[in-house]
């Protein structure tokens, strides 16, 4: 087995750890979002996310926001968050 390579277990808490980081972007304001300048793709899942009310499709859609922050630097995303927290 390659060593470099991380396990499958560390991927997935790599995984929830960053799906858990844009769950905590769905209940902010649109102001708030937008001035963390966020990917496109992102903002358009966390916004269509507050838009839900089911449960179920909620689910999917947070599934969807975690893979999305699969493909980006989850820490400006981090430091806003807590900045925001701050205030």
């Amino acid at each position: 087995m390659d060593e470099t390579k991380p396990s499958k277990s560390a991927r997935k808490r790599d995984y929830l750890a960053r799906q858990k980081l844009g769950e905590e972007l769905i209940p902010l304001q649109q102001a708030d979002l937008l001035a963390m300048e966020l990917d496109e793709d992102l903002l358009d899942a966390v916004l269509e996310a507050q838009r839900m009310k089911k449960h179920g499709a909620l689910r999917r859609q947070k599934q969807l926001i975690g893979k999305l922050m699969g493909r980006i630097d989850p820490e400006p995303i981090r430091a806003a968050l807590q900045r925001l927290h701050r205030s």
